[in-house]
């Protein structure tokens, strides 16, 4: 969640509820967006001095708006310079799914159709995005930042509809009596 933020905050400066917002838009398949997982990080860049606040005055409520100091994007530098690693495909939710035979066929239909519902929810909300990243004009010196948050956008989706695909066929076997 640090580098996220970091990474955020060398975009524009941000209140916690506009990072929240854009954590929610796009990248809460890589970090949770909760506001409890963001103040925590928060707390922890201010203390290694990695950021830093303002506080306003808006419309009669006090706000902390958040920036990237200098020490803040040289570890944003060194930790996006590093090597992606593999992080394997570790998902709890699987453990469901390899235990799923002790479920009645009912329970697993309902489960699975449920799943494949919100899989298709998070799947528009990324077709969204990289439509919209479409038909972003931005400066020359910006357009790198697009292309590879566009890129990491469009992972999300061809990740979510070969899961989609993925428990619609599982799903389409139960009903019709393969297992």
């Amino acid at each position: 969640m640090d580098n996220i933020i970091l990474g955020l905050l060398l975009l524009s400066s941000r209140t916690i509820y506009q990072l929240r917002e854009r954590i929610d838009k796009g990248l809460n398949m890589m970090y949770s967006s909760s506001t409890g997982s963001i103040q925590a990080a928060i707390k922890k860049l201010l203390n290694c001095g990695y950021i830093q606040y303002e506080e306003t005055v808006e419309n009669g409520k006090y706000k902390k708006i958040y920036s990237i100091t200098e020490s803040g994007k040289q570890r944003f530098t060194e930790w996006i310079t590093t090597p992606l690693n593999a992080q394997g495909i570790k998902n709890p939710e699987l453990a469901k799914l390899y235990f799923m035979g002790f479920s009645t066929q009912e329970k697993r239909v309902a489960g699975l159709q449920e799943h494949i519902t919100q899989l298709k929810k998070q799947y528009d909300v990324l077709n969204a995005i990289c439509k919209e990243a479409e038909n972003v004009i931005v400066p020359d010196e910006n357009k790198d930042i697009l292309y590879y948050q566009f890129a990491a956008a469009q992972y999300g989706k061809d990740f979510m509809e070969f899961n989609i695909k993925w428990y619609q066929k599982l799903l389409d076997e139960i009903r019709g009596g393969k297992l």
